[in-house]
């Protein structure tokens, strides 16, 4: 041992005795949150037992075959939708038909709906069908139809060989038309079958073609003209969803 060293062992010292960490209380404003979190979750709970309880419904879709064949000056008339092409929409119900105007001019219709018990909810929409079927999509826009209304759709200039067509769509119930894609759709349809137990739907869609003597505004017009004549036709055939026997 050396002697004399300035090495000392340190001293043992008891250990201090540690105080519980209280948890920080919730300020006032995430409380709030909280309860209405729970609230939230609460009524989606009650909302889905209620739409679990629900009749199922029965739909009635041949109404839309009576949309008038002539509406204003328009003069119509039927179109078959292929059996491939129907199976590949796989809707409750189409109407496809090509009305035309005495002064020249044409546009094709087209009318998919879906029942309740079928999300109400189109499975192909203009965005997938047209480029799966070889038209390019040039241009694509939002517009509004009728002036002072609801009424809009989406338009998309469309192009295939050489060919050109103007297409204006959107999504309707069957008590809002002028939708314009999935999330105003399932909200929609999320409001309807809580207070009215249906939630159906359609995909509406018009289109002509831009020849030589066209041009994209004087096709618009065309289309906005015939959907505000259609529109009136489209709610009073509206399909019949009754509780299934």
């Amino acid at each position: 041992m050396v002697k004399g060293s300035d090495i000392s062992r340190p001293k043992a010292h008891a250990a201090p005795l540690r105080q519980p960490i209280a948890s920080p209380a919730l300020p006032h404003s995430d409380r709030w949150l909280t309860a209405i979190l729970a609230l939230v979750v609460l009524a989606s709970g009650a909302v889905s037992w209620q739409v679990y309880l629900r009749t199922p419904l029965a739909v009635r879709a041949e109404s839309l075959a009576e949309i008038p064949s002539r509406i204003d000056r328009w003069r119509g008339e039927d179109l078959a939708v292929e059996s491939d092409i129907a199976e590949m929409l796989d809707a409750d119900f189409n109407v496809q038909r090509v009305y035309r105007h005495p002064i020249g001019g044409f546009v094709w219709l087209y009318v998919g709906y879906y029942g309740t018990e079928r999300g109400g909810r189109p499975e192909h929409t203009p965005w997938a069908c047209y480029p799966s079927n070889g038209w390019n999509i040039l241009r694509k826009d939002v517009i509004e139809l009728a002036p002072g209304s609801d009424l809009r759709a989406n338009e998309i200039l469309v192009e295939r060989e050489g060919e050109k067509r103007l297409v204006h769509f959107w999504y309707q119930s069957y008590r809002r038309e002028g939708m314009l894609g999935d999330v105003d759709q399932a909200i929609e349809r999320l409001r309807n079958r809580v207070l009215e137990g249906r939630a159906d739907g359609s995909l509406v869609r018009l289109s002509t073609p831009l020849d030589v003597h066209d041009n994209e505004d004087v096709a618009r017009v065309r289309l906005k003209q015939f959907a505000e004549s259609l529109v009136p036709h489209l709610r009073e055939h509206w399909p019949e969803e009754l509780a299934a026997s």
